[in-house]
């Protein structure tokens, strides 16, 4: 089974900042080369601990042949992690379709430099658990992987709590992306992690847009053969994070602080349901999140990142009143926004 080095496994254990990289395209659906590069460089800046790369938010087209986007999109973010940072940074592939198809892309990913797939269910409906459980086998060998559980709203499926347990002894399984959103899942997730003989070794990250902050701040203690187990959710692989980067490291920042402060633990809190709004706004959740990745570009076009909001399908357009729900949460929540560090670094990122 593939192992992370040790430097980026403590990073990955320790939790930091995941953003799911957005796609920079024209109006002519031809890759922007100089602003994906410019989106990677301001996940950098702003001390994101990994990037996520040919994930949902970079938009699955780029796997089809008219587009053939995935290997230049893998590579542009690589080169500008190698050549920007002095400090260990993960590259994440997103890696999806049946085990062929997964560990091709994990190959590639490997042969461009990344440290470890996301490894998306989606479109397997036809697989039983086991056999998703092979899948994940056979891209371990290739390279670490993060489990994603993933809501069924964009593709997902119900999962069992026996399926993670098996998934959480897998040797080559580094981290799980926990994203149901839905509490029980969520919990099966844990309790699964903490039953296993690899739970010190397994990293949980939140992918639950709808409960950021509730997911960083819960301690959650399970009963395990008479012992009690703590885990921690201890960062976040997400797409809301693709946007107003800088202040999501500063909260994940917060959080890792806070100990057991109460007025700290209590002033988290208070922003919990503003974060929740938030991405509701920029995800479409009020239209079954049609317009979650339009939304994403639609708060990086207006900071200067995007020249556009397109995307390779034209049906990827906001909904109805979107951009409405995008201004009034950027109007009532500045708190969550990082326009003003955008506005002083955008000139070197686009450079």
């Amino acid at each position: 089974m593939a192992e992370l080095d040790v430097e980026r496994a403590a990073l990955l254990r320790e939790g930091c900042v995941i953003p799911a990289h957005p796609l920079a395209i024209d109006e002519a659906r031809r890759l922007d080369e100089r602003r994906q590069r410019g989106l990677t460089r301001y996940y950098l800046a702003s001390g994101a601990g990994g990037v996520a790369v040919g994930v949902h938010t970079t938009q699955f087209e780029i796997r089809d042949p008219r587009w053939g986007l995935l290997r230049p999109v893998l590579e542009l973010a690589a080169d500008v992690v190698r050549a920007e940072v002095g400090r260990p940074v993960l590259l994440v592939a997103g890696a999806c379709g049946p085990t062929a198809q997964a560990v091709a892309e994990a190959e590639l990913a490997a042969e461009l430099g990344y440290h470890a797939v996301l490894l998306g269910p989606g479109g397997l409906d036809g697989y039983s658990e086991d056999e998703l459980v092979d899948r994940t086998a056979a891209v371990a060998e290739v390279l670490p992987v993060i489990g994603f559980y993933l809501q069924p709203a964009v593709g997902g499926r119900p999962l069992s709590a026996g399926y993670w347990r098996a998934v959480a002894e897998l040797p080559g399984v580094a981290a799980i992306k926990i994203a149901p959103f839905d509490r029980y899942a969520t919990i099966d997730v844990v309790r699964s992690v903490c039953e296993s003989s690899r739970r010190d070794e397994i990293a949980l990250y939140t992918g639950n847009d709808d409960n950021i902050l509730a997911d960083l701040l819960t301690p959650f203690t399970v009963g395990v053969r008479g012992e009690r187990v703590h885990k921690r959710i201890v960062g976040g692989l997400l797409g809301q994070w693709a946007v107003w980067t800088r202040r999501a490291v500063e909260l994940l920042d917060r959080v890792r602080a806070a100990g057991h402060d109460p007025g700290e633990l209590r002033a988290l809190l208070g922003l919990a349901p503003a974060l929740t709004d938030a991405n509701a706004a920029i995800f479409d959740a009020a239209h079954g999140f049609h317009g979650c990745v339009p939304g994403i570009h639609e708060v990086l076009r207006r900071q200067g990142l995007l020249a556009g909001r397109w995307c390779l399908d034209p049906a990827g357009q906001l909904s109805p009143g979107q951009a409405d729900e995008i201004d009034r949460v950027s109007r009532e929540y500045p708190e969550l926004t990082d326009d003003e560090f955008v506005a002083e670094h955008i000139e070197d990122w686009l450079r």
